[in-house]
């Protein structure tokens, strides 16, 4: 028998849970819910019984396996303590510690659950060939995660990557979910986007494909169907929607200088037309030097998480 991984990812919902040989080849994935009562303290047990449970079944001991990799909704310092983790109810503790003792592996690495997709991606996914990436998650918020030289940069107290909270807008008055105001995951977020799109149907009496839709049933899809059907209302919420991101982005590459970012999350599920609409932003805001930038698709949907925890490990 050879050796084996697994990967963790922690949801606010679920966990999703991936057993991988030596190699990084997923051989098996489930879920598990998140049980967050009690300041989340089943969370960490739940995961090791399904590890003890998957072990069983598939004949597999402690000493079978290389090691443990984990992604935690939250900051998380580079020896695997969590620094608080409100979605999940979590103070100050180490993660990496609980679980070694919780499943008997040794070998347990930690990480913010954006920065190990960004990860996931970097290895298996639309930043393949790249050494140096910027992963954009565009779903709820606007998350992200920077790999350099194949390394996670976590930041001095764990949230390096937390793009969405660039101020692109010092002149808004709404109040972003962070506290400020002004934040790029304002504009430029699925919700951002859905927001913009609700408020131009509401405000004009133009014509648009987008009327065909209750306000509340107008999501990302019905919008960039209108888009790549020029319809012009949609089309100044797209530009809108990517000028601020174009300027987001901006502001990050002229400080890490990535080869690629790597767009993911469900608004990228619209396809090319996405990443290219920001490239072109993009461009209007940096120097000659970055022009060149890749913009690529995520490939790995929801299993990013897995394969960037099974990364760490490895490394």
């Amino acid at each position: 028998m050879g050796k084996f991984i697994y990967g963790v990812d922690i949801g606010g919902t679920s966990v999703k849970m991936g057993l991988f040989d030596e190699a990084g080849e997923m051989l098996e994935k489930w879920e598990i819910d998140t049980r967050k009562e009690n300041s989340g303290e089943n969370i960490l047990p739940d995961i090791a019984a399904s590890i003890k449970e998957k072990n069983e079944e598939k004949g597999v001991t402690a000493e079978d396996i290389i090691g443990i990799g984990m992604g935690v909704p939250g900051p998380i310092t580079e020896d695997g303590r969590v620094l608080k983790c409100a979605n999940l109810g979590w103070g100050i503790f180490s993660v990496a510690d609980e679980v070694s003792k919780l499943t008997g592996v040794k070998k347990v690495c930690v990480g913010n659950d954006a920065n190990i997709a960004a990860l996931g991606e970097q290895w298996r996914g639309g930043g393949r060939g790249f050494d140096s990436i910027v992963m954009v998650t565009l779903g709820t918020g606007v998350g992200g995660g920077v790999i350099l030289n194949g390394k996670i940069l976590t930041g001095a107290t764990g949230a390096g990557g937390e793009i969405g909270h660039i101020t692109v807008n010092p002149n808004e008055t709404r109040v972003c979910g962070c506290g400020k105001k002004g934040c790029l995951e304002q504009y430029s977020s699925a919700t951002g986007l859905m927001r913009s799109a609700r408020l131009a149907v509401k405000n004009t009496d133009r014509p648009s494909m987008m009327r065909d839709f209750e306000p509340e049933k107008l999501t990302g899809k019905e919008i960039f169907d209108a888009y790549k059907a020029n319809d012009e209302l949609s089309i100044e919420v797209v530009e809108e929607f990517a000028e601020y991101l174009g300027l987001g982005l901006g502001q990050v590459a002229q400080v890490v200088n990535p080869e690629a970012f790597v767009i993911g999350g469900g608004v990228s599920k619209n396809g090319q037309c996405v990443a290219d609409i920001i490239k072109e932003k993009f461009e209007k805001n940096v120097m000659f030097a970055l022009k060149d930038t890749k913009f690529c698709l995520a490939e790995l949907g929801n299993d990013a998480g897995m394969y960037g925890a099974v990364r760490m490990v490895l490394e």
